[in-house]
């Protein structure tokens, strides 16, 4: 009699010692995170690179991936990304290590709308109370899962600190969106809203002591606004370069406020660059084109980046061809709901 086929192989898992059951169709990472390993992950998307892992023994498929997030030439040598990879076979794996790679519980929390207003003319800035769940730990660049009243959950960076006892978030309009639509028009102070996680690996290296380049495009404001000052509320002492790329000048936001703080801390600079028509005295064109005027070299940087895929894309490309390495770059993509849709992707937040 033929042999039925295989519905399920095993995979070992280094770190935590233990093997899992994969069942067919089923992804290295999900098998991992439903058996309650904490796999390091980030878009499950195959977009950030977070879950990039060594196949020690066996044989996997990819799924499609960006190739920000895994080269031809990594996947040569026996890498691949969790949150894509099918088993063909039983296997051994192991996720790549990082010094200080940081595991949060993750939170289920019952918020209520504290405040909500109009950063610009296309972004929602809104501020949550917790009512019940915590207390929410998280790292500065992390994002979570919100859901607002008779919507779809969404998934938005935070752009508080650490800490802070209200959760900020900056939702983007964008045409046809029905979450994005229900903030601008309906959402109001005192309205429930669901808040899961944190997610995310894009997170700030408190333990790093080189330069850090940080860049971030429309609402990835957000993300990056966390970043930076929490890298001043812990004094880190090293330069912190801090780039926020927009179209328009109608597009900026939070630009006073970290004008501001570059004035008060010598090791932070900001750098607004406005694509078309910068008013004088601020840089004109793309931000990746700014970031290469200003530096020859990224050795012994880490960079953030959050924004547009175009944008993150670009920039990294820029860190990588003058000297920076992969592991140091720290990025989130930012697609629309429709563009996950078309893509089959789950990315890290929200544009």
């Amino acid at each position: 009699m033929p042999r039925p086929p295989t519905t399920s192989f095993t995979v070992h898992i280094a770190q935590a010692r233990r093997t899992v059951e994969v069942p067919a169709g089923t992804t290295v990472l999900t098998a991992a995170l439903d058996a309650g390993i904490p796999y390091p992950f980030g878009c499950q998307s195959g977009n950030c690179g977070a879950c990039k892992s060594r196949l020690l023994h066996g044989e996997v498929a990819m799924r499609a991936h960006s190739d920000f997030a895994l080269t031809d030439d990594e996947r040569a040598r026996g890498l691949f990304l969790a949150c894509r990879a099918l088993p063909r076979s039983d296997s051994d794996v192991a996720w790549l290590e990082e010094d200080d790679f940081i595991f949060h519980s993750r939170r289920r929390l019952d918020c209520r709308v504290a405040a909500v207003d109009r950063a610009t003319h296309d972004i929602m800035r809104i501020r949550l109370e917790i009512a019940s769940g915590g207390p929410f730990a998280f790292s500065a660049g992390q994002f979570a899962s919100v859901t607002f009243e008779d919507c779809p959950p969404r998934d938005y960076s935070i752009a508080n600190m650490p800490g802070d006892p209200i959760l900020e978030f900056h939702v983007r309009l964008t045409p046809g969106g029905a979450t994005s639509a229900h903030v601008s028009d309906r959402l109001k102070a005192g309205d429930p809203v669901r808040v899961e996680g944190p997610f995310g690996s894009s997170y700030l290296r408190e333990s790093h002591r080189g330069p850090i380049v940080v860049v971030a495009g429309g609402s990835g404001m957000a993300p990056m606004k966390s970043v930076v000052e929490r890298a001043l509320q812990k004094a880190l002492p090293q330069p912190i370069h801090f780039y926020f790329g927009v179209r328009a000048v109608r597009d900026l936001y939070l630009h006073e406020h970290f004008a501001r703080l570059a004035a008060m801390h010598e090791n932070l600079s900001f750098i607004p660059v406005v694509r078309e028509a910068a008013p004088a005295g601020m840089r004109s064109g793309l931000v990746h084109d700014a970031i290469g005027q200003d530096f020859d070299t990224f050795d012994g940087c880490k960079a953030y980046l959050a924004g547009p895929p175009a944008m993150v894309e670009a920039a990294a490309r820029l860190f990588e061809q003058r000297g920076m390495r992969r592991l140091d770059i720290h990025a989130d993509a930012f697609y629309t709901a429709a563009e996950m849709a078309r893509t089959g992707r789950r990315t890290g937040a929200e544009m």
